[in-house]
Protein backbone atom coordinates (compact mmCIF):
# COMPACT_ATOMS: atom_id res chain seq x y z
CA UNK A 1 0.00 0.00 0.00
CA UNK A 2 3.02 2.02 0.78
CA UNK A 3 4.62 1.85 -2.90
CA UNK A 4 1.18 2.92 -4.05
CA UNK A 5 0.83 6.01 -2.50
CA UNK A 6 5.21 6.15 -3.21
CA UNK A 7 4.11 5.94 -7.42
CA UNK A 8 1.06 8.12 -7.07
CA UNK A 9 2.84 11.12 -5.01
CA UNK A 10 5.79 10.70 -7.99
CA UNK A 11 3.25 10.80 -10.99
CA UNK A 12 1.48 13.76 -9.44
CA UNK A 13 4.76 15.37 -9.01
CA UNK A 14 5.58 14.86 -12.59
CA UNK A 15 2.45 16.04 -14.17
CA UNK A 16 3.04 19.37 -12.29
CA UNK A 17 6.36 19.92 -13.28
CA UNK A 18 5.09 19.13 -16.76
CA UNK A 19 2.24 20.95 -16.63
CA UNK A 20 4.69 24.50 -15.75
CA UNK A 21 6.89 23.44 -17.87
CA UNK A 22 4.37 23.56 -20.74
CA UNK A 23 2.29 26.76 -18.91
CA UNK A 24 5.92 28.95 -19.45
CA UNK A 25 6.22 27.70 -23.15
CA UNK A 26 2.66 28.66 -23.39
CA UNK A 27 3.38 31.82 -22.34
CA UNK A 28 6.09 33.04 -24.36
CA UNK A 29 3.90 31.71 -27.38
CA UNK A 30 0.72 33.70 -26.50
CA UNK A 31 2.24 36.85 -25.68
CA UNK A 32 4.06 36.55 -29.19
CA UNK A 33 0.65 36.13 -30.44
CA UNK A 34 -1.09 39.00 -28.87
CA UNK A 35 1.60 41.37 -29.74
CA UNK A 36 1.04 40.23 -33.29
CA UNK A 37 -2.79 39.97 -33.15
CA UNK A 38 -2.76 43.31 -31.21
CA UNK A 39 -0.32 45.22 -32.97
CA UNK A 40 0.59 43.95 -36.49
CA UNK A 41 -2.10 42.20 -38.24
CA UNK A 42 -5.02 44.27 -39.33
CA UNK A 43 -8.39 43.40 -37.04
CA UNK A 44 -11.33 41.36 -39.06
CA UNK A 45 -14.41 39.55 -37.44
CA UNK A 46 -12.41 36.08 -37.39
CA UNK A 47 -9.16 37.14 -36.03
CA UNK A 48 -11.19 39.36 -33.40
CA UNK A 49 -12.17 35.85 -31.85
CA UNK A 50 -8.54 34.45 -31.95
CA UNK A 51 -6.99 37.40 -30.26
CA UNK A 52 -9.98 37.76 -27.23
CA UNK A 53 -9.03 33.23 -27.33
CA UNK A 54 -5.22 34.25 -26.73
CA UNK A 55 -5.84 36.50 -24.21
CA UNK A 56 -8.19 34.10 -22.36
CA UNK A 57 -4.94 31.08 -22.64
CA UNK A 58 -2.38 33.70 -21.52
CA UNK A 59 -4.86 34.40 -18.55
CA UNK A 60 -5.22 30.68 -17.82
CA UNK A 61 -1.66 29.69 -18.01
CA UNK A 62 -0.52 32.76 -16.04
CA UNK A 63 -2.72 31.34 -13.53
CA UNK A 64 -1.24 28.32 -13.81
CA UNK A 65 2.14 29.20 -13.27
CA UNK A 66 1.30 31.40 -10.76
CA UNK A 67 -0.30 29.54 -8.57
CA UNK A 68 2.63 26.41 -8.95
CA UNK A 69 5.11 28.56 -8.12
CA UNK A 70 2.83 29.64 -4.79
CA UNK A 71 2.20 25.86 -4.47
CA UNK A 72 6.55 25.22 -4.88
CA UNK A 73 6.97 28.27 -2.04
CA UNK A 74 4.30 27.42 0.33
CA UNK A 75 4.05 23.95 0.08
CA UNK A 76 0.10 23.57 0.26
CA UNK A 77 -2.11 24.42 -2.85
CA UNK A 78 -4.53 27.46 -2.83
CA UNK A 79 -8.23 26.77 -2.52
CA UNK A 80 -8.88 30.20 -5.27
CA UNK A 81 -6.60 27.78 -7.81
CA UNK A 82 -9.23 25.58 -9.49
CA UNK A 83 -12.49 28.31 -9.92
CA UNK A 84 -9.60 31.44 -11.05
CA UNK A 85 -7.93 29.21 -13.63
CA UNK A 86 -10.68 27.18 -14.87
CA UNK A 87 -13.05 31.07 -15.23
CA UNK A 88 -10.32 31.49 -17.76
CA UNK A 89 -10.56 28.10 -19.42
CA UNK A 90 -14.24 28.60 -19.74
CA UNK A 91 -13.92 32.20 -21.51
CA UNK A 92 -11.68 30.03 -23.89
CA UNK A 93 -13.68 27.72 -24.41
CA UNK A 94 -17.03 29.76 -25.49
CA UNK A 95 -14.40 31.26 -27.61
CA UNK A 96 -13.82 28.63 -29.27
CA UNK A 97 -17.21 28.18 -29.88
CA UNK A 98 -18.44 31.12 -31.12
CA UNK A 99 -15.31 31.44 -33.48
CA UNK A 100 -15.96 27.69 -34.70
CA UNK A 101 -19.92 28.50 -35.41
CA UNK A 102 -19.29 31.95 -36.83
CA UNK A 103 -16.48 29.89 -39.40
CA UNK A 104 -19.12 27.34 -39.96
CA UNK A 105 -22.11 29.91 -40.83
CA UNK A 106 -19.93 32.15 -43.22
CA UNK A 107 -18.63 29.12 -45.04
CA UNK A 108 -22.06 27.68 -45.36
CA UNK A 109 -23.68 30.80 -46.34
CA UNK A 110 -21.67 33.48 -47.05
CA UNK A 111 -23.84 35.71 -48.68
CA UNK A 112 -25.90 35.76 -45.00
CA UNK A 113 -23.45 35.53 -42.80
CA UNK A 114 -20.90 36.65 -44.26
CA UNK A 115 -17.92 39.02 -42.49
CA UNK A 116 -19.75 42.03 -44.68
CA UNK A 117 -23.22 40.51 -44.15
CA UNK A 118 -23.28 42.05 -40.64
CA UNK A 119 -22.92 44.89 -38.45
CA UNK A 120 -19.51 46.52 -37.49
CA UNK A 121 -17.74 45.31 -34.64
CA UNK A 122 -20.49 42.60 -33.80
CA UNK A 123 -17.61 39.76 -33.23
CA UNK A 124 -15.49 42.72 -30.66
CA UNK A 125 -19.20 42.90 -29.05
CA UNK A 126 -20.04 39.40 -28.68
CA UNK A 127 -16.43 38.30 -27.31
CA UNK A 128 -16.87 41.45 -24.43
CA UNK A 129 -20.58 39.20 -23.82
CA UNK A 130 -19.15 36.36 -23.59
CA UNK A 131 -16.06 37.43 -20.88
CA UNK A 132 -18.90 39.06 -18.82
CA UNK A 133 -21.16 35.98 -18.70
CA UNK A 134 -18.88 33.68 -18.30
CA UNK A 135 -17.88 35.59 -15.19
CA UNK A 136 -21.53 34.63 -13.87
CA UNK A 137 -21.57 31.12 -15.14
CA UNK A 138 -18.49 30.33 -13.60
CA UNK A 139 -18.25 32.45 -10.10
CA UNK A 140 -21.98 32.02 -9.04
CA UNK A 141 -21.60 28.08 -8.98
CA UNK A 142 -18.04 28.24 -7.69
CA UNK A 143 -19.39 30.46 -4.87
CA UNK A 144 -22.36 28.36 -4.24
CA UNK A 145 -20.58 25.03 -4.04
CA UNK A 146 -17.76 26.77 -1.35
CA UNK A 147 -15.15 26.46 -4.03
CA UNK A 148 -14.29 30.43 -2.95
CA UNK A 149 -15.55 30.87 0.70
CA UNK A 150 -15.91 27.94 2.76
CA UNK A 151 -19.78 28.24 3.44
CA UNK A 152 -21.50 25.77 0.92
CA UNK A 153 -25.37 25.92 0.45
CA UNK A 154 -25.89 22.03 -0.86
CA UNK A 155 -29.32 23.39 -2.96
CA UNK A 156 -27.99 26.74 -4.15
CA UNK A 157 -25.29 24.55 -5.27
CA UNK A 158 -26.74 21.80 -7.00
CA UNK A 159 -29.39 24.00 -8.64
CA UNK A 160 -25.90 26.46 -10.10
CA UNK A 161 -23.72 23.67 -10.70
CA UNK A 162 -26.66 21.75 -12.92
CA UNK A 163 -27.07 24.68 -14.72
CA UNK A 164 -23.26 25.33 -15.58
CA UNK A 165 -22.94 21.81 -16.46
CA UNK A 166 -25.98 22.15 -18.95
CA UNK A 167 -24.04 25.37 -20.21
CA UNK A 168 -21.04 23.53 -20.50
CA UNK A 169 -21.81 20.38 -22.58
CA UNK A 170 -23.82 22.85 -24.87
CA UNK A 171 -20.52 24.61 -25.25
CA UNK A 172 -18.32 21.79 -25.47
CA UNK A 173 -20.91 20.21 -28.09
CA UNK A 174 -21.42 23.06 -30.25
CA UNK A 175 -17.70 23.67 -30.76
CA UNK A 176 -17.10 19.62 -31.45
CA UNK A 177 -20.29 19.47 -33.85
CA UNK A 178 -19.28 22.64 -35.84
CA UNK A 179 -15.44 21.52 -35.96
CA UNK A 180 -16.45 18.61 -37.38
CA UNK A 181 -18.99 19.63 -40.18
CA UNK A 182 -16.33 21.79 -41.12
CA UNK A 183 -13.81 19.11 -41.32
CA UNK A 184 -16.16 16.59 -43.12
CA UNK A 185 -17.96 19.00 -45.65
CA UNK A 186 -15.32 21.12 -46.22
CA UNK A 187 -13.13 17.83 -47.31
CA UNK A 188 -15.84 15.49 -48.85
CA UNK A 189 -19.25 17.41 -49.29
CA UNK A 190 -18.39 20.46 -51.02
CA UNK A 191 -16.39 21.72 -54.20
CA UNK A 192 -15.00 24.76 -52.53
CA UNK A 193 -11.85 24.85 -50.46
CA UNK A 194 -12.55 26.14 -46.91
CA UNK A 195 -11.17 29.28 -46.73
CA UNK A 196 -7.71 29.20 -43.78
CA UNK A 197 -9.96 30.37 -40.82
CA UNK A 198 -11.98 27.16 -40.91
CA UNK A 199 -8.92 25.12 -41.32
CA UNK A 200 -8.09 26.92 -37.79
CA UNK A 201 -11.30 26.44 -36.68
CA UNK A 202 -10.96 22.58 -37.97
CA UNK A 203 -7.86 22.23 -35.70
CA UNK A 204 -9.05 23.79 -32.92
CA UNK A 205 -12.04 21.77 -32.61
CA UNK A 206 -9.50 18.80 -32.68
CA UNK A 207 -7.36 19.70 -30.41
CA UNK A 208 -10.91 21.04 -27.82
CA UNK A 209 -11.99 17.42 -27.95
CA UNK A 210 -8.71 15.66 -26.66
CA UNK A 211 -7.34 18.47 -24.26
CA UNK A 212 -9.88 20.41 -22.87
CA UNK A 213 -13.02 17.94 -22.61
CA UNK A 214 -11.59 16.61 -19.62
CA UNK A 215 -11.30 19.27 -17.61
CA UNK A 216 -14.87 20.14 -18.25
CA UNK A 217 -15.67 16.43 -17.07
CA UNK A 218 -13.93 17.15 -13.78
CA UNK A 219 -15.87 20.33 -13.49
CA UNK A 220 -19.11 19.01 -13.95
CA UNK A 221 -18.32 15.65 -12.06
CA UNK A 222 -15.53 16.68 -9.59
CA UNK A 223 -16.67 15.07 -6.49
CA UNK A 224 -16.90 11.44 -7.83
CA UNK A 225 -13.50 11.80 -10.16
CA UNK A 226 -12.02 13.51 -6.98
CA UNK A 227 -12.91 10.88 -5.24
CA UNK A 228 -12.63 7.85 -7.49
CA UNK A 229 -9.46 8.94 -9.83
CA UNK A 230 -7.42 11.13 -7.97
CA UNK A 231 -4.85 11.40 -10.80
CA UNK A 232 -7.70 12.74 -13.03
CA UNK A 233 -6.90 15.89 -12.75
CA UNK A 234 -3.74 16.66 -12.82
CA UNK A 235 -3.94 15.23 -16.21
CA UNK A 236 -6.76 17.03 -17.44
CA UNK A 237 -4.79 20.03 -16.34
CA UNK A 238 -1.50 19.19 -18.53
CA UNK A 239 -3.90 18.65 -21.41
CA UNK A 240 -5.37 21.91 -20.83
CA UNK A 241 -2.07 23.75 -20.65
CA UNK A 242 -1.36 21.71 -24.17
CA UNK A 243 -4.44 22.69 -25.75
CA UNK A 244 -3.73 26.45 -24.49
CA UNK A 245 0.17 26.43 -25.60
CA UNK A 246 -0.44 24.65 -28.39
CA UNK A 247 -2.34 27.26 -30.51
CA UNK A 248 0.18 29.66 -31.44
CA UNK A 249 2.48 26.83 -32.88
CA UNK A 250 -1.09 25.69 -34.72
CA UNK A 251 -1.10 29.26 -36.24
CA UNK A 252 2.17 28.89 -37.53
CA UNK A 253 1.94 25.33 -39.08
CA UNK A 254 -0.84 26.57 -40.69
CA UNK A 255 0.62 29.75 -42.55
CA UNK A 256 3.50 28.73 -42.90
CA UNK A 257 4.65 27.53 -46.77
CA UNK A 258 8.58 27.32 -46.73
CA UNK A 259 10.10 25.08 -44.45
CA UNK A 260 12.58 28.13 -42.89
CA UNK A 261 10.18 31.19 -42.97
CA UNK A 262 10.31 34.12 -40.60
CA UNK A 263 7.07 33.58 -37.46
CA UNK A 264 6.14 36.85 -38.71
CA UNK A 265 5.26 35.83 -42.16
CA UNK A 266 3.97 33.05 -41.51
CA UNK A 267 1.30 34.60 -38.78
CA UNK A 268 0.50 37.47 -40.71
CA UNK A 269 -0.16 35.10 -43.96
CA UNK A 270 -2.39 32.49 -41.29
CA UNK A 271 -4.34 35.34 -39.37
CA UNK A 272 -4.31 38.09 -41.41
CA UNK A 273 -6.42 38.93 -44.17
CA UNK A 274 -8.55 36.35 -46.25
CA UNK A 275 -8.14 36.73 -49.48
CA UNK A 276 -10.30 34.78 -52.50
CA UNK A 277 -9.99 31.34 -52.20
CA UNK A 278 -7.78 29.09 -54.71
CA UNK A 279 -9.97 26.60 -56.93
CA UNK A 280 -12.80 28.91 -57.24
CA UNK A 281 -13.37 28.81 -53.54
CA UNK A 282 -14.90 31.52 -51.28
CA UNK A 283 -14.22 34.97 -50.35
CA UNK A 284 -14.18 36.08 -46.48
CA UNK A 285 -12.72 39.40 -46.58
CA UNK A 286 -11.49 40.32 -43.39
CA UNK A 287 -10.97 44.14 -43.04
CA UNK A 288 -14.60 44.52 -40.84
CA UNK A 289 -14.78 43.50 -37.48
Amino acid sequence: MLSIFNIWGTFNRVLFFLSLIVSLAGLAGNTLLLWHLGLRIKKGPFNTYLLHLAAADFLFLSCQVGFSIAKIVSGYEDTLYFPVTFLWFAVGLWLLSAFSVDCCLSYMLPSFCGPNCRPRYTSFVLCLVIWALTMLAVLLPANACGLLYNGMSLLVCLKYHWVSVVWLGVLASTACGASLFLLVFGNCCSSQLPPKFCKLAQCSGILLFFCRLPLVFYWCLRPVIKFLLPFFFPLATLLACIDSSAKPLLYYLKGRQLRKEPLQVALNRALGEESQSSSGGISLPMSRV
